[in-house]
């Protein structure tokens, strides 16, 4: 579930950023395992966990997405399509999280070369990993704290709106008829004879 309060929503964004970095740190060290494949491997892993548990905490898993009423769908499909995110709110595949990782290749096929070289190479190609993971997590993060703060600010906006012109005119003609009704009544009242 989307979290109630912007206090929430911003405790939650502490709490991904720190297990970014936890992740980020993992993904640093097994690039420092000497053999090759490894550290891609192991990125994937990492990913795969990483990116849902983000999605969960802000109530931003495809479970939560699918018990949304159609409104709250169709935004959430809005914002997320205008963001760009495959994984947001859907399922995170070793295919995905390959794509994502394509997308930061420069990062990474840079690691990679860094291995073949000595000791600092292996240093660097773990410094590259450990941004490339956080630069990856981060991201989701963000995203996934824009989603939530623009359907947090839709649902109190929601609670908080004006009745529809046409609620508004009942109301209005309601009101009339009861005063014109309660004036009437008095009118008769003052013409009635007294006795």
């Amino acid at each position: 579930m989307i979290p109630a309060t912007h206090k929430e929503l911003e405790e939650i964004r502490t709490q991904c950023r720190s297990m970014v970095k936890t992740r980020a740190f993992a993904s640093g060290s097994t690039s420092l395992i000497p053999i090759p494949g490894t550290d891609v491997v192991a990125d994937v892993g990492i990913l795969m966990q990483l990116l849902p548990a983000i999605n969960e905490k802000f109530g931003l898993a495809k479970e939560d997405v699918e018990g949304m009423d159609a409104e709250s769908k169709a935004a959430f499909y809005g914002l997320v399509l205008s963001m760009g995110s495959a994984v947001i709110g859907r399922l995170v595949t070793r295919e995905v999280v390959i794509k994502l990782l394509q997308k930061v290749g420069v990062r990474m096929a840079a690691k990679q070369a860094t291995r073949f070289v000595p000791f600092a190479g292996q240093a660097l190609s773990a410094v590259l990993s450990f941004s490339a993971m956080r630069y990856i997590g981060n991201k989701h993060v963000e995203d996934c704290y824009q989603v939530a703060l623009k359907l947090l600010e839709e649902r109190r906006a929601k609670a908080h709106e004006l009745p529809k012109d046409s609620e508004i005119l009942s109301r209005i003609t309601e009101s009339v008829a009861i005063d014109s009704k309660a004036h009437s009544e008095d009118e008769s009242a003052d013409t009635a004879p007294k006795e």
